[in-house]
This record gives C-alpha cells, structure tokens and sequence, in this order.
C-alpha cells in the first residue's frame, strides 16, 4: 500500500528569484499550505466501475489481479456457492491456480463437469483436465481428452493447441492448414524449417502472420533466396505478385528498406507499393531508379494519395532548388492535405530570390491552409519570437489561433497555456485564469493541463513539492478488449494471458492493415504479455491515423479512460511501492521517470550501457552500493527490483541537491548535475520559462515528458483529481481573444 510520507520541511535555495521559481504558482492552494501530505485522499477500493465485466458486478474478476495465495479463499467459497452467477469463472479460475502450483487433485474436482457448466470456455477446460492428467501421470487420459477436443471443438482456436500437444504429424499438418495464424503453429513450422530450410509455403506463413516476431527477417531472407534462386526447384515465378506483397510488407515493418523495394517491385502495380518501391530505392542511395519510379507513380495514379507524397519525395531528389518548385505547386494545387508541406517547402526556396513571393506563400499557409500542422508550427514559431522582444500581445494574437484551427496538434496545449503566460505579463489576470482552465479542459492529457492546474492552484503538486506527496493509486480491473470473440476476451480478463494471447493471435488475421480497435486489442494483449514498450508504443500510435473513419474511431477510443490507463499501465508496482517508501519519493514520480527512460522494459540497454528500468549506469551502481552497504561486485541492474533500489536513490540525490525541487532533479537525472549548475548560473523567476530555455532539446523534452508522464499517472489512478479533470472537462471554456 502506499502510505502517506511525512510531512517535510522544503528549504528554498536562497534568492528571491529562486524562491518564486521553486513555488510557480499564480494561484494559492489553501489545502497545500495546511498539509502537503493531506492534499491527496486516495483508497485501495477501486474508483467508479468502468469495464464492462465491472458493470456486470463480477466478484471474480477483481481478484485477477491478486496472487494465487491471496484469491485462493475468496474463490473458494464463491466456487461453492450454486447460486453465484461468477461460479464458473470461480471454479476455473481457482483449478487454473491449483495446476500451476501441481495440485492436479484437486483442480480436477474443480473442473469436473465445468465443460457442461461453461460453455465460452468449454474447449479450455477440456484442455486444462488433460493438463491436471498429464501432472498425475495418466497420459492415456490426457490424450484421450484432447482428442475429445479435436472431435467436438474443431474449429476451435484451443483445437490448435491440443493438436501441438498430440505431436502427431497428422495432426502438425492439420493445425497448419487450420490454424496458420495460431502461435502454435508457428512453433511446428519453425522445426520444420530447421530440419528443411527450403520450403516457402511454410515461410510464407511466418512472412504473414509473424512480420512483428524476432527472427523474422532471417526467414524473409531465405524465401527470397530459394525463390530466385535458379538451381531451385521453386523458380522466381512461383511466387505470386501478391506474395511478394506480403513480404515487401514484412520487410517494410522490419525497417529493411531496400529488400523492401525489391520486394515491392514485384507486386502488383499498386499505388502504395510503387511509393514503397521508390522510397527503399531512394534510402538506398539509387536516386536515379526511384525518380524513375516515383515519376511512373504520378503518371499512373495522378490522384493516389502517395502520388502528393512522391511529389514530395521528387522535390526533394532535384539538382537545383528552383527545379523543385513545380513540384510543389502540383502539391499545392492537387493535395491540400499535404499543401501545407508544400508551402513551408516552396517558402524557404523562394527566400533566396523573391522574398515577397516567399511572404506570400506563407500568408496562403495561415488562411488557406491555417488547419495544417505546418500552419500551426509557424504560428508557434512567431509567437515565440514575439515573446522574446517582449511583445507580449503579439505573441499571444499569433499564438491563440492554433488551438481552434489546429486542436489535434501537439502544440495546441502548449500555444493555450502560453496565452495564459503572456496574459499575466500583460496584467489581464482574468484573461490568464481563462487560458489556463481552457488548456487544462480541453487538453487533460498533457503536460501542460497539469502546469494549468499547479497554477491555478489545484491540488496536484508544484514542482517544489511533488516529492513529498506520496499518493495511493486506485486500481480498476482489465477492461474489455474491443476486439475479439467473447472467448477470448472472457480468457484476458480471468488473467489466462498465455491462452488469451494463443486464440487472439488466431483471431487476428488482419495484422498488416489493423483497425482502431484491433490495433489497441493488441496493444493491451502485448501489455499482458509484458512486451510493454511495443504495447504503449501500438497504443500511443492510434492517434497517428490518417483515414477519416479512423481519426473517428480514435476519437471515440481516446474518451474512454481505458485508453489512457492502457498507455499509462502500472507494471512493477510492488517494486515502486517498497523503493519509494524507502527513499521517501513519490511512487508516481517514480513511475514516470521509469516509463520515459524504459517504457517498463526491464532488460533494455542504451548505446552508453545504461540498463533496465531506470536506466541506471553501471559506474553509478557501483558508486552507490558501497553507500548502502551493498557488494559492488553483485549488482545485477536487469533484476527489476535491484533496478529501482538503484535509479530511487539515485533520484532521491539528485533531490537533496537541489533543496528537493523536483524539476531541477530531473533535469540532473537526464543531464547532469554540471550541466544544471551551468544554467542556474542565470536564473528565471518563473520555472516555465526555465523549461523553455534550457539549451539540450532532449533534456527540455525530457522534463516535459517526465512531468506529463506525472500527471497522467495522478489523473488517471486517483479518484479526486480525475473528478476535478471530469469538472473542468465539462465546462469546456473558450481561449480568450
């Protein structure tokens, strides 16, 4: 649990500037200044319910989350009661337990008849009585079971995994034809191909279903070279133009993309596959070939989508600047979604012979073409310069367009926050309130919704005080996946994560064109598999959609909590709790640095040898154990326990230098303390702008995303703040003019 730290005394570093630097507040939180500790008041019981196993009050499903030992009772007595609507899930979720811990008994009583009794997992509990057989040594009855499944349940996913267990090769075959997306069946394949390299049926399988699994690459090789391989008996020509699709695709997901090219040029003449083709040609170095290429595909397809992309590859493939610029007007002219690129693009050419032209193609970008993002980026561009001459109405005039015309831009909150900056400097304190509440309704998300709501004095920390506070979190149950059968979604939320992943990999034959919502199925099963970072990644990546229908569905999706929490998961949570408490930092400010340095991958390395979770340097765990009365010599930093010890006391260093002002902490954590002493030597009263002028992009985003990380973590988990966010959401305000 996480408790409430005690209260501590902050002392400022001297200086008055510092002192309002270090409080950055406009606003006062009457609350803070009474007990820091206090502001945040937090339960273990979950928030209000949110999934749909929620709604349906399973008794069950709230106690996946816990261990075997600390369920085992509660299931128990729900296992025994006939009149539980959650008896079923009761029983197998406890025989599941008793398997894992040999007590096949027992788990069979359990699962006696269940078959009957469950009906969505009816093939899985046959499944799992051949497994309890199997522990007690009675391999006929197990053997008999699967083929009971076989028999009844023959197209069922869970068919695939008893036809593995059979290892007959009847049956290998079978799984193969029947179940070619099943993990399984990858596994049969994969032997199959040691034994003989030289089969593409079977390679072309793995091209398919497993472009996204280690490996891979090795095996596109070898297809490619058996097919186009002469001495062969599978000549070039017995690869159809959509096969070589499907691994110019593998290839392009692998980031190899020269084989893609190759790949590419010998499908079908599509538009998206002669882009393809020329864009590996051109990262390749083969200018001339992908000219030639990007050309046929403007000629073909004059209206395609890549064709406004390949015109902006051809513009910037020419000798002479001047020579891009017709490409650029056809951009202009024919794709206004890129037109924007264009005009930045055609701006900047044009500097250099007719500035007035130049000018006027960057007054087109900001009326024409104001919703581009390229409109917005030198709106923001501008604003900036005007802040720094100090023309704060100027800035603050350039500024507050983007977040109408551009909403979905990631520099809309930052422009909405940044009026309420230059409101104040200009003494409207009405105006800067206004600015303030709108970025914190309309962008609850961001780093800046929680600058927002530190100024305007809410009770979500400072950074002079986020250390201290030490919050519970609120946990809710897995929600629903939006995709999938009912199978197996009732699987993921019972936490059988490994036969989740085997029937939703069976499921899911669109995995080179995913919708929305497979796309974010696939993120949380990655989640529950522990493959962390490609699990945020795929989720942070839906708002990247370009259709229209799929921007909608994004929409949708980004409402509903279960989005948020599922890119801001909480894996290792019993390490965070122990070492926080330990050192006294707050576990989300824990959690967020650990998300941005590894996105919760525990063996991860950088090119400098920093390791784990927190990424942690071995030089620096070496200095540090001695501290702590630890052997130097036994460190292992890829243990996610040890890991954390390690980065909190280190964190909690960085804080003591700095009189325990998280954002100078941070920024040593990235940078370094030499480098942080280096720009406090010239001090800004206001701790934004210190944000803002720190010379190392990657340290200034570092902090950003950091405290983002932070906020999103306090929004989403506890209680109290989500419901002040929901308050603020519902107002909706408007930007001042």
């Amino acid at each position: 649990m996480l408790k409430k730290l005690q209260k501590r005394q902050i002392s400022l570093i001297a200086g008055a500037g510092l002192c309002a630097f270090l409080a950055g507040a406009m606003f006062s939180a009457p609350e803070i200044g009474k007990s820091m500790e206090q502001w945040i008041k937090l339960s273990k019981s979950p928030p209000e319910q949110i999934s749909e196993a929620s709604k349906a009050k399973s008794v069950v499903l709230p106690l996946v989350s816990q261990s075997p030992q600390e369920r085992s009772g509660k299931l128990e007595a729900i296992a025994k009661d006939s009149k539980s609507p959650d008896r079923n899930r009761a029983r197998y979720l406890l025989a599941s337990d008793l398997i894992e811990s040999k007590d096949a008994k027992k788990a069979l009583s359990l699962l006696e008849g269940l078959e009957n009794d469950y009906p969505l997992l009816a093939p899985y509990v046959l499944l799992k009585q051949a497994q309890a057989q199997d522990l007690l040594g009675k391999d006929g009855n197990a053997s008999d079971i699967r083929q009971k499944v076989l028999k009844q349940y023959p197209k069922e996913a869970a068919s695939a995994k008893a036809m593995y267990l059979i290892a007959q090769p009847e049956t290998q075959e079978t799984a193969i034809a029947q179940f070619p997306s099943h993990p399984l069946s990858w596994e049969i394949i994969r032997k199959r191909l040691d034994e003989n390299p030289n089969q593409p049926k079977l390679q072309l399988i793995l091209a398919k279903y497993t472009f996204d699994q280690p490996g891979i690459v090795s095996v596109l090789d070898g297809l490619v070279s058996n097919s186009t391989n002469s001495t062969q008996v599978e000549a070039e020509t017995s690869l159809k133009p959509e096969e070589w699709e499907i691994i110019g695709t593998a290839y392009w997901e692998n980031n190899e993309f020269g084989k893609a090219a190759k790949a590419y040029a010998k499908a079908a003449k599509t538009p998206r596959n002669l882009y393809r083709t020329a864009r590996g040609l051109q990262l390749g170095g083969q200018k001339e070939q992908a000219q030639a290429i990007y050309q046929k595909l403007i000629q073909q397809f004059p209206e395609a989508t890549e064709t406004g992309t390949a015109l902006m590859r051809q513009a910037e493939m020419v000798k002479s600047s001047k020579d891009a610029l017709p490409y650029l007007d056809q951009v202009i002219a024919k794709f206004p979604d890129k037109a924007g690129a264009a005009l930045i693009e055609k701006a900047k050419i044009l500097d250099n012979s007719d500035k007035k032209a130049a000018e006027t193609a960057r007054q087109l970008l900001i009326t024409k073409y104001a919703n581009s993002q390229e409109a917005a980026e030198y709106r923001w561009k501008i604003a900036q310069d005007k802040a720094k001459a100090k023309d704060y109405k100027a800035a603050w005039q350039w500024a507050e367009p983007i977040t109408t015309n551009n909403p979905n831009s990631i520099l809309a909150p930052r422009a909405g926050f940044w009026v309420g900056k230059w409101a104040t400097k200009l003494g409207k304190q009405q105006e800067a309130k206004a600015a303030y509440e709108y970025a914190l309704a309309q962008y609850p998300y961001s780093y800046y919704a929680w600058r927002s709501a530190a100024i305007l004095g809410l009770n979500v920390g400072n950074f002079n005080n986020v250390r201290q506070l030490n919050p519970e979190v609120a946990l809710s149950g897995r929600p629903v996946p939006p995709a999938g059968s009912e199978t197996f979604k009732e699987l993921y939320l019972l936490g059988q994560d490994r036969d989740a992943w085997l029937q939703w990999q069976t499921e899911f034959h669109n995995k080179m064109q995913p919708t929305v919502a497979e796309d974010f199925t696939e993120g949380l099963m990655r989640l529950a598999q522990g493959e962390n970072k490609i699990g945020i990644d795929k989720i942070s990546k839906l708002e990247d959609r370009e259709t229209p229908e799929e921007k909608a569905q994004y929409q949708a999706l980004k409402e509903q909590i279960t989005y948020w929490q599922a890119r801001y998961p909480f894996p290792y949570l019993n390490e965070v709790e122990k070492w926080s408490q330990e050192q006294k930092i707050n576990p989300l400010l824990v959690t967020a640095v650990m998300r941005q340095e590894s996105q919760f991958q525990p063996k991860v390395k950088s090119s400098a040898g920093a390791t784990g979770l927190m990424q942690v340097l071995p030089s620096t765990a070496k200095w540090i154990a001695p501290q702590i009365k630890l052997d130097s010599q036994k460190i292992d930093l890829e243990n996610p326990s040890e890991n954390i010890m390690y980065g909190t006391w280190y964190l909690d260093h960085t804080h003591e230098q700095y009189q325990n002002n998280s954002l100078l902490a941070i920024a040593s954590y990235n940078a370094g303390p030499g480098n942080v002493s280096k720009w406090l030597q010239a001090p800004k009263e206001d701790p934004d702008e210190f944000v803002e002028a720190i010379p190392f992009d990657e340290t200034k985003n570092y902090v950003r995303q950091v405290f983002g990380n932070y906020w999103n973590y306090l929004r989403l988990y506890n209680p109290e703040v989500s419901a002040t966010v929901r308050k603020y959401s519902a107002v909706h305000p408007q930007l001042p003019k």
